[in-house]
């Protein structure tokens, strides 16, 4: 499975990045290929030395502008013009999303895959990995909307809040039929 990962570019504390490599490492033994931002820096540099480590693919979509931050020795990587071509293209490349902790980008591209998910233009599981309780602000927020009747769908049809990494790839897996 190809599993875009957003998640920030930061350089982060262990209570980000120990789960986040043990996400990636979870990803590279199961055979799967990362689609990210395909910067070798911060957690991004995390998750693909994980993946790559434990035997997975790296499948990679910079920016022009981010072109120096770029990772060597990938499989596969693919520059774009900017951040909407960048977005478009790693969206196209997965078959499931997993949004990990990260700043207004990454939270750019949750509601952007959410939005299409909303109005039926992808049936592509989604998973924020709620590290931390990194996402508890924003799960409320979800679940407000919801109430009141922003969404026109379910939020459990939306999207899959996963505390821990083990319980985000179980998601996956199971909703395209690998488990």
């Amino acid at each position: 499975m190809n599993i875009c990962v957003f998640l920030s570019a930061a350089d982060l504390d262990e209570r980000y990045t120990r789960p986040a490599r043990e996400f990636a490492e979870l990803l590279g033994k199961g055979g799967h290929t990362l689609v990210w931002g395909g910067s070798d820096v911060g957690l991004m540099k995390v998750v693909a030395d994980g993946v790559q480590e434990a035997g997975g693919r790296l499948a990679g979509v910079s920016v022009r502008f981010l072109a120096s931050k770029v990772r060597p020795g990938v499989d596969e990587m693919v520059v774009a013009e900017d951040l909407a071509e960048r977005k478009k293209l790693l969206l196209e490349k997965a078959d499931a999303v997993v949004v990990m902790v990260g700043g207004t980008g990454t939270l750019d591209e949750a509601t952007e895959i959410l939005e299409l998910k909303k109005h039926g233009h992808t049936d592509k599981p989604v998973v924020l990995l709620n590290t931390a309780g990194f996402y508890d602000g924003l799960k409320e927020q979800f679940r407000r909307m919801e109430d009141e009747g922003f969404l026109p769908r379910p939020l459990t049809e939306l999207v899959f809040f996963a505390e821990e990494p083990v319980g985000a790839l179980a998601y996956l897996e199971e909703s395209r039929g690998i488990a």
